[in-house]
């Protein structure tokens, strides 16, 4: 060794000298192997001759001091207290996690979990574990599920059956169905919890096939088939609207007693109204021992599926005399039910039970009460509704804007939209129909323009066949049906038959035969048969002169088997509900009906009235010309007049498209009784005030 050296030099060669001595700190430090390659051979270092060397020439390393044995025992002591500080914090912060969850803290949760995944040494308790899943279904958060569940393969946890079906349904509730089969092919036991937990996420995700396929294969793995296990099955068969599965599983829970345990009989009840037995559901409901509040519910939503107003509002009232509770889902589907039947005081009995049962807070109620109260003409009443609910959803905004658009209020009903997006609220697809319907009830040409442009461009969302039904709708009302045509011609999709409907009505409101025609033939190789469109048909033809293509049309309804069947009205008086058609003398009142409706005809007549006998509708045909007084909105009409006091509106219902007579008729009636009429017919919403209708005599 050079003596000349600087002192610094010796001491940093002395160093490297004695890092060589032992070869581990060599390997830490430079992160080479113990043999190295040079010059094509591989050699070892020659370690031995450093060391010799170094103490030929009188050096030797300095000798490490050993710690005294009180300073040993102090430092013992004090990794001791660290590993037990750091022991408890985590402990703490386990504990703290499980606190936050039973609190419903879930987020707090899951962001003090980052604590745990950012410390590796941490070890996490089953109980931990299970707060964390709890927080995760709750929020559904995929992230979540991800996170706990990495954290959990990664510390190689040992997971218990009860663990394993937690995370399995902890990812089914938050919609990752394929990791959960995944999960559940891998898991080495199951019982039936594991099953009813996959099962029950396949019917909810709407894979019915592979929910009969799992519990055919579960039923050969365990021969304990529980009722959740069956209603979860009926359930899938509901949703397959398979009357045939739903009736086997009916004798399976025959046999096996379970037709009195309650989630049976309301799923049995279910399956048997959507798959259009609803006598069967009825009988399923009366052997029920008990009768819960579900399965009120779930009978009646049966009978209003099926257009069984009348019956589910008995049966509402009958679930009232019975005691049961009632909850927000009654109210609503009551209110909607009322909605179709135009019954404003049952309607108002339910929102009055509403607010007395402590759902006025509601939104699911309170938007079925908006909606009522917008399509009967009480605006101000829906918009008092509306404005007094604490939280709105799309569906909240959406009912009022068509309730605007309804009324032909549709600058209103556009001033909505615009307040509804400045309020960071996203509209939806209906969002979009409600508000082009409106500006085309109001003829804002191109302000509809400029919203449906708008839609794929600020909106991201795709005009759908809707959509472009109403803007030939738009374009029909302002008479440019070559226009209409050209946009059902060039949309990317093939024509729906609301699209050709929409400019068959518009043929027929400015009768342009040769057009209407060609739509019409398009409408006649699209399924389903609807008689409206003929009827349409049979209008442009009628008005037009053309008999022999009447009549030819007529020939063809009979061939497909469609007949124009009697139209009939609905009028509520005092809660009751009473039913006309064309020339009925069944009602005991049928004298003074028929003696106001003479009087009716000759205050009309004062006004200009003169009837019109050009239209065939389904209550019009050559010889019912002479009846054209006797419709059965007349006598609905002359009906309401005389049953109820000076200016009280009048809600009616009919089953067909009010004919051109009537319209004209009642827009009068309007003027000189001063009254306001609400008219649902088959096209759409009439709301007659001032010798005016919201439809603006299109329809």
């Amino acid at each position: 060794m050079d003596i000349s050296l600087p002192l610094d030099q010796i001491q940093s060669r002395y160093k490297f000298a004695c890092s060589l001595i032992n070869p581990a700190v060599f390997k830490q430090k430079f992160r080479f192997s113990d043999e190295f390659s040079l010059g094509g051979r591989r050699c070892r270092p020659p370690i031995a001759k450093f060391r010799c060397s170094m103490l030929d020439q009188g050096l030797r390393p300095r000798p490490t001091p050993k710690p005294r044995q009180k300073e040993e025992k102090n430092l013992n002591k004090f990794l001791e207290d660290r590993k037990l500080e750091k022991s408890n914090s985590a402990l703490g912060v386990c504990g703290q996690i499980e606190k936050l969850v039973l609190c419903k803290r879930y987020n707090e949760a899951l962001e003090m979990f980052e604590i745990v995944e950012c410390d590796g040494d941490v070890d996490v308790s089953f109980d931990t574990y299970d707060a964390l899943v709890g927080a995760c279904i709750a929020l559904r958060s995929i992230r979540g599920v991800k996170r706990v569940f990495n954290h959990m393969r990664n510390c190689e946890v040992d997971l218990d059956l009860y663990m394993m079906n937690r995370v399995l349904l902890m990812h089914v509730k938050c919609g990752m169905m394929i990791d959960a089969r995944q999960l559940f092919e891998d898991m080495p036991d199951r019982n039936s919890v594991s099953w009813n937990t996959i099962i029950g996420g396949l019917v909810d995700s709407g894979d019915f096939f592979d929910a009969f396929r799992l519990f055919l294969t579960m039923c050969e793995d365990i021969s304990d088939v529980c009722s959740r296990t069956l209603s979860t099955m009926v359930r899938a068969s509901a949703g397959l609207e398979l009357i045939s599965p739903g009736q086997q599983l009916h004798s399976c829970a025959l046999k096996m007693g379970m037709t009195g345990d309650v989630f049976v009989s309301c799923a049995l009840i279910d399956m048997y109204s959507k798959c259009g037995s609803i006598e069967d559901a009825r009988l399923v409901f009366e052997l029920m021992p008990e009768k819960t509040t579900v399965a009120w519910n779930t009978i009646i939503a049966g009978y209003a599926l099926h257009g069984y107003s009348e019956e589910a509002l008995s049966m509402y009232y009958d679930m009232q005399d019975s005691g049961v509770k009632m909850d927000h889902f009654t109210y609503s589907m009551i209110i909607r039910v009322c909605t179709r039947l135009a019954s404003l005081q049952h309607a108002k009995q339910a929102h009055a039970g509403l607010i007395r049962n402590g759902f006025g807070s509601d939104v699911v109620a309170n938007t079925a009460l908006v909606d009522f109260y917008s399509k009967w003409g009480r605006l101000e009443d829906a918009r008092n509704v509306f404005d007094r609910m604490p939280s709105k959803n799309v569906v909240s905004w959406n009912a009022l804007i068509s309730g605007y658009g309804n009324h032909g209020r549709g600058a209103e009903a556009v001033d909505l939209f615009e307040r509804m997006v400045d309020q960071g609220m996203v509209p939806n697809h209906i969002t979009f129909l409600a508000v082009l319907s409106a500006c085309c009830h109001s003829g804002l040409s191109d302000r509809g323009w400029e919203i449906f442009e708008s839609m794929s461009r600020d909106y991201k969302v795709k005009p759908r066949a809707m959509h472009y039904a109403c803007m030939v709708e738009l374009l029909g009302r302002e008479g440019l049906l070559d226009e209409a045509f050209a946009l059902i011609r060039d949309a990317t999709f093939k024509p729906t038959i609301n699209m050709w409907a929409a400019l068959l009505t518009a043929c027929r409101v400015h009768k342009n035969f040769e057009l209407g025609k060609y739509a019409a033939e398009q409408l006649y190789g699209m399924g389903p048969e609807k008689l409206s469109n003929y009827v349409v048909l049979l209008n442009i033809y009628s008005s037009s002169g053309k008999l022999d293509e009447a009549a030819a049309v007529l020939r063809n309804l009979r061939r497909k088997g469609l007949r124009m069947v009697p139209v009939c009205t609905w009028i509520e008086i005092k809660k009751q509900q009473y039913v006309f058609s064309t020339g009925d003398k069944f009602h005991p009142q049928t004298k003074e009906i028929y003696d106001n409706l003479d009087n009716m005809k000759l205050q009309l007549s004062k006004h200009g009235y003169v009837p019109q006998g050009n239209n065939l509708l389904p209550d019009v045909d050559k010889r019912e010309e002479s009846m054209l007084l006797h419709h059965s909105e007349k006598l609905a009409i002359s009906f309401g007049l005389i049953s109820t006091p000076s200016s009280t509106p009048l809600q009616l219902v009919q089953s067909h498209r009010i004919c051109n007579d009537c319209h004209n008729a009642i827009k009068l009636i309007s003027t000189v009784y001063k009254r306001e009429i609400a008219f649902r017919d088959g096209s759409r919403f009439h709301h007659f005030k001032e010798g005016h209708c919201s439809c603006g005599d299109y329809w």
